[in-house]
């Protein structure tokens, strides 16, 4: 890991950055203004439900936690930190989701904790434990730095009793909270405790009365019979609420960020961290991803967008960048933003090298790769991922990768796989989205009007021009033939627009003039001619 974030030159503008990793750790400066106590690291938590796969959301809170503690870091001149990234693997399966394998297998075991179902993959000792290694999979390969915690370990290992005792000593406290904002219906049931049955292996949601808090003894019905049970060393777990809480105190969490969906589950676990003796951590209430309708994502109807999926399209880097911005905002996520957060990304890590330190602590770019424990990389590409893509699409699906580096190879000389790395993986990235995205999409539609004859004065104007022209003196030319009154287009943008749709079969594209020295003059010289055609 570097350590880039605390960097001399960044001393002092980190101290009045107004980006909001630096506003969110003053929080946690104005919570210790001398430092923790006792010298103690500051600690940060994430939560994760393995109830079901790692998720675009379960990156996205790792990343802006990790943005924070590290904008944190550099505020304190390297105060030390942690980041918890724990597991809620103890409770119990309400159901069955649908993307994993074995459904009903997986049927037969509602209720039952995570850590005590079979793993449907046939991978692992669970069903938990093949989801949390996916988690630990997927936040390695970002180089997160983190400690994982499993809530069952914690648990069964007797590291929670002393704060389960706690709860049992303030359940009447934690009651007087929590029932208030339940309907009469969950009210006549609901108990902070859900003891684990030892006939069953379910995790119930009954009634519980409190026996003995010291020894960790409750009572409840159970197959029709009343017994007495040890919530202690794994006999129980926490409801969602009060377990959030209890972790907050038990761990002491100074940080936690989470979804607007979440906000009353906060108000809540606050107060009964509170009635637990502690005190609610600092954090973020972010906004939820919204489908290209402007729908909340669900993963019951199937219109969010993977991890996967974004890598499959776009560089790491680029989903790192789209998360970082504006996280109080409602931001659509769908495939179609995946091409301007490449190239926002690359464009803003151009700018970083000249910019002042402040302006650099305002780049994004700073954020993601200090939250990779990364240098900036100092390379800049030929291309702008825009292009790559309408290069690929006017080449073809049928075009190979050795034929794209080839046009790239004429267009910037020296251009191939060993000395553009990056450029090589975007490659795969546009030969994938033009695939599964673009060429189903694209119709090259016949020139209207005018459109015919500016194409055709195009075509002369390039036939004159040398193989070798620069990008800007084609497009210059282009800019001449849009601005003739004689073809009749009332501004420049609509002749680019019939550009695209003629040319490209799209109703946006590139820079005209980049487009044609990358692509060619005599290949774009027969794209018109088919056009004309």
């Amino acid at each position: 890991m570097t350590d880039l974030h605390l960097h001399p030159s960044l001393r002092e503008p980190a101290q009045t950055s107004k980006a909001w990793p630096f506003e969110e750790a003053r929080k946690i400066v104005k919570r210790y203004p001398g430092g923790k106590p006792g010298g103690e690291a500051v600690l940060f938590e994430t939560g994760y439900g393995p109830s079901g796969l790692p998720h675009i959301g379960t990156f996205n809170e790792v990343l802006r936690t990790t943005m924070v503690r590290r904008a944190y870091e550099a505020l304190t001149g390297g105060a030390a930190t942690r980041l918890v990234a724990f597991s809620d693997d103890l409770d119990g399966l309400r159901k069955v989701p649908d993307n994993v394998p074995n459904g009903d297998m997986l049927r037969e075991y509602l209720g039952k904790p995570l850590t005590a179902i079979p793993d449907p993959f046939g991978k692992y000792e669970s069903f938990a434990h093949h989801n949390n290694a996916m988690l630990r999979e997927f936040l390695d390969r970002f180089g997160f730095q983190y400690e994982f915690v499993s809530s069952t370990e914690r648990y069964q290992s007797g590291a929670f009793d002393d704060a389960l005792r706690n709860v049992l000593r303030h359940n009447q406290d934690i009651l007087d909270i929590m029932l208030p904002t339940l309907r009469a219906e969950r009210a006549a049931t609901y108990s902070p405790i859900l003891p684990v049955s030892p006939k069953s292996g379910i995790v119930l949601q009954v009634p519980v009365t409190v026996v003995d808090a010291d020894a960790g003894l409750v009572s409840f019905e159970d197959e029709g019979e009343t017994i007495t049970h040890s919530i202690l060393g794994g006999g129980a777990k926490l409801q969602w609420k009060v377990d959030w809480a209890m972790r907050w105190v038990a761990l002491g969490v100074d940080y936690e960020m989470y979804g607007k969906d979440l906000t009353d589950s906060g108000v809540q676990s606050g107060k009964i961290a509170k009635a637990l003796g502690g005190r609610k951590p600092e954090g973020l209430i972010y906004e939820m991803f919204l489908d290209e309708k402007g729908e909340k994502i669900s993963k019951s109807k199937g219109n969010g967008l993977s991890l996967e999926q974004w890598l499959d399209y776009g560089s790491e880097e680029s989903l790192a960048f789209f998360a970082y911005r504006e996280p109080k905002a409602a931001k659509q996520l769908h495939i179609g933003v995946i091409p301007k957060a490449v190239d926002e990304y690359l464009q803003m890590r151009g700018n970083y090298p000249a910019q002042d330190g402040d302006k650099k602590l305002g780049n994004p770019v700073h954020h993601v790769h200090v939250a990779r424990g990364e240098q900036i990389p100092a390379s800049e590409l030929p291309v702008t991922f825009g292009l790559l893509l309408n290069l690929v699409g006017v080449m073809g699906a049928d075009a190979s990768k050795d034929q794209i580096w080839r046009y790239l190879g004429q267009y910037v000389e020296g251009a191939n796989a060993a000395t553009y790395p990056e450029l090589d993986r975007l490659i795969d990235n546009a030969m994938a989205y033009n695939r599964d995205y673009v060429a189903p999409t694209l119709k090259r539609r016949k020139p209207q009007g005018g459109e015919g004859a500016a194409l055709k004065e195009l075509d002369g104007e390039l036939a004159a021009l040398p193989a070798d022209a620069s990008a800007d003196d084609i497009q210059n030319i282009v800019y001449a033939i849009g601005k003739n009154e004689a073809y009749g287009f009332e501004n420049l943008r609509d002749w680019f627009k019939a550009l695209y749709e003629t040319l490209l079969g799209s109703s946006a594209g590139p820079r005209m003039g980049s487009f044609i020295a990358l692509f060619g003059i005599d290949n774009t010289r027969r794209l018109i001619a088919e056009a004309l055609a």
